[in-house]
């Protein structure tokens, strides 16, 4: 629950391109927690992890995003408990009850988080819950408790019960064929989704055209409507786009630490680039979503007005980040944490996952030595 709950509500984790769902906070935790407990293989975590978003993904495609708008629950739910199922090695018949399970659960997470300015709340409701939900289940199921065989069909199914019109065959649609796992974002920006193409534009216009915060005068940023009511000028640092985007231009970066340094929001150099900063709701580009187009536009104080549109945000599968940057990420994140040799030997034991024989021989790397 803890890895899970703060895999979501720090903006570390990956999201789903099509929208609407963040199956790694719930799942890979899930699956580190039994693999740990029943000392399974480096292989056998990758296949569990990607079962996990298989059924996860499927789950909700198939009820569709309207019908699963108030249980966000629901694709934490399903993916940790099919994961966790693998984990333990339940049979066929134990499989289909464990599924069960799932459904009884996954009915949860109404949309009242987003009240909570902590972010605390969310990251229970897409990581924390789910993953409890799913190592829960697969422990009662593996211990002998028993279910109904078929939620995915007869009275009282799963699908009939939260989108009748839906069409169940959506459940199993190119398993095996289709890996869910390959069609997520793995996020460049620890920050909120929206933030994310504004802050690729920003890095891509200095790229061809370089340039200090004191020679801005103004930023527009265009961004979807939905995507900029979520981000507009909110309390928290990682989901504010006026305020991510200030520390971007004076740091020409924006790191873990300074995404979620609170009392930054309150520098007079920070406030000064913010004064510059507006954003603009653009209906245009909500027809776009879920896909985050982003438009910025600077006007420099010599007068030089330069744009930039981004079409696929990095990160996503249209845009895939490099292993380089995907390890620049995991060392900035863990760095401060576990020290730069932990870090150095973590992330080349993850780069050979494969090869573990048991994921406990992970744990002396995912620990501080001091």
């Amino acid at each position: 629950m803890t890895n899970a709950e703060l895999a979501h509500s720090d903006e570390t984790d990956d999201d789903y391109a099509g929208g609407g769902a963040h199956p790694g906070c719930a799942i890979v935790p899930a699956v580190l927690a039994l693999a740990e407990q029943f000392g399974i293989s480096g292989v056998h975590f990758v296949r569990a992890v990607t079962l996990g978003y298989d059924i996860g993904m499927r789950a909700m495609k198939t009820l569709g995003t309207e019908a699963v708008k108030d249980t966000h629950n629901l694709v934490g739910t399903f993916g940790a408990c099919a994961a966790a199922g693998s984990v333990v090695q339940l049979n066929p018949e134990q499989m289909r009850w464990l599924l069960d399970y799932a459904a009884q659960q996954a009915g949860a997470g109404i949309g009242s988080w987003r009240r909570d300015t902590e972010h605390i709340e969310k990251g229970f409701v897409f990581g924390a819950m789910g993953a409890r939900n799913g190592v829960t289940a697969a422990l009662l199921v593996h211990s002998g408790w028993t279910g109904v065989n078929d939620v995915l069909s007869g009275q009282d199914n799963f699908v009939a019960s939260y989108a009748p019109k839906a069409d169940p065959a959506g459940l199993v649609s190119e398993l095996g064929k289709r890996y869910e796992i390959a069609l997520t974002t793995i996020k460049k920006w620890t920050t909120g989704g929206p933030i994310q193409s504004p802050l690729d534009a920003l890095e891509n216009m200095r790229k061809k055209h370089p340039f200090d915060a004191s020679q801005v005068q103004k930023v527009v940023v265009r961004a979807a409507t939905s995507a900029a009511f979520t981000v507009n000028n909110r309390e928290m640092p990682d989901i504010c786009l006026q305020h991510i985007v200030a520390v971007m231009l004076l740091d020409k970066t924006v790191s873990f630490r300074a995404a979620h340094d609170k009392d930054r929001m309150r520098d007079p150099a920070v406030l000064r680039e913010r004064a510059k900063v507006e954003l603009v709701p653009d209906e245009d580009l909500e027809h776009l979503i879920p896909k985050r187009v982003a438009i910025v536009e600077v006007t420099l104080t010599d007068g030089t007005r330069l744009t930039e549109r981004v079409e696929a945000v990095r990160g996503t599968p249209e845009n895939p980040m490099n292993r380089e940057e995907i390890v620049a990420k995991a060392r900035d994140l863990m760095t401060p944490v576990l020290g730069a040799d932990s870090s150095d030997k973590l992330i080349d034991r993850l780069l050979a996952l494969e090869t573990l024989k048991d994921i406990r021989e992970l744990r002396p790397v995912l620990q501080r030595t001091s």
